[in-house]
């Protein structure tokens, strides 16, 4: 029984002591509450205004390219001078340009290359004020050339079938004065109401297009969803034309989140390119100035196939295509800023100069 009480002693003091032990200790901190998460990057974000620019666009190369050589009247002919004279340079220009941006956002590779610089709040601000101060930072992102690949396939098809029609067309305007053409009994005739004909087309070109409600909407899932428009899988490396650059820079900024329509005032800013809009103006000057030099119909089909065709042609190509850099371009006179004259306008606008009085040589 003395045994028990001692071990039962033993044991009570070494409670105490661990508990002595115990009160002498530092208590071990609290662990501190893990950061909250970032927050996620914005989504792609590009706002209605760059869909609907890019509508007019659409819809206008679509109606153009139903234009087809083998006139059968008169009327067809000036039909067909309407239906090309039917759009706005500028309205034009800056459509091809923001139809290229969403082209671009067709490129996942472009696309999860920028986003990888939205993921940091401070690195994104930093991202989208380079590209506004400078839009050509945007071609060095990654995946640009998978993007300009796109804008380039998609527009050089344009391009070509305009360049298609124009052969086909400027080819008819000789044909239908061939001996054997039972179209040349009209063909030949003077032109009535001449003058009428031409402000006519002037008028048609000064007239604000509107944008294709249909189109608009799908251009503008498109960009937003990144699916959705049949492109063709390219690649395109630098140079790049500035037109191009500006299509990438829209498209970067509305990876980045920045194209919503909060930022409208940037995005219509990019789509301004002024040698694009300096040559689609050129076309319509001299397509003006055939017709007025224009009498029997086959002259206003050669109008056609020249300076509606073949110019829609040009001016698509030298949008993707960087001239080369052997050729100095030339300085066009005018307002501040200059606008240069790319050779690829300045050879078209020189070879058409006296264009109608050779077709009416040979007529």
């Amino acid at each position: 029984m003395l045994e028990a009480r001692f071990r039962r002693g033993l044991s009570l003091t070494a409670i105490a002591a661990m508990a002595a032990l115990a009160a002498c200790a530092t208590p071990e901190p609290e662990p501190e509450p893990a950061p909250p998460p970032p927050p996620p990057p914005p989504a792609v974000s590009l706002n209605e205004g760059v869909a609907q620019a890019a509508s007019i666009y659409v819809a206008f190369m679509r109606d153009a390219a139903t234009i087809q050589a083998g006139f059968q009247t008169a009327e067809s002919i000036q039909a067909a001078i309407r239906k090309g004279a039917s759009y706005e340079p500028t309205q034009l220009s800056r459509g091809m340009i923001a139809y290229g941006s969403i082209l671009a956002l067709q490129s996942p590779e472009f696309v999860q290359g920028v986003r990888t610089y939205a993921v940091d709040p401070a690195i994104r601000q930093e991202m989208v004020a380079r590209i506004i101060a400078d839009p050509a930072y945007a071609a060095t992102l990654p995946g640009a050339d998978a993007a300009a690949g796109l804008i380039a396939e998609a527009i050089g098809r344009d391009s070509a079938i305009m360049l298609a029609i124009a052969d086909a067309v400027e080819e008819d305007a000789y044909t239908i004065q061939g001996r054997s053409d039972p179209r040349r009994r009209w063909a030949i005739v003077p032109i009535a109401d001449r003058d009428v004909r031409l402000q006519g087309a002037k008028a048609l070109s000064a007239v604000q297009m509107l944008p294709s409600a249909e189109e608009a909407a799908k251009l503008f899932a498109a960009a937003n969803s990144g699916s959705g428009l049949a492109v063709t899988p390219a690649r395109a490396g630098p140079p790049y034309t500035p037109a191009v650059v500006r299509s990438l820079a829209l498209a970067a900024l509305a990876a980045l989140g920045a194209g919503g329509e909060d930022a409208r005032a940037n995005t219509e800013a990019l789509t301004v390119e002024q040698n694009s809009e300096f040559c689609l103006n050129m076309s319509k000057l001299m397509l003006f100035q055939c017709l007025a030099a224009s009498r029997p119909s086959y002259e206003d089909i050669f109008c056609i196939g020249r300076h509606v065709a073949r110019d829609l042609a040009t001016c698509t190509a030298q949008n993707i295509t960087p001239a080369p850099l052997a050729t100095p371009a030339t300085e066009v006179a005018g307002s501040e800023p200059a606008v240069v004259q790319t050779p690829v306008a300045a050879g078209a606008a020189a070879a058409s100069a006296s264009a109608t009085a050779a077709l009416s040589s040979e007529g």
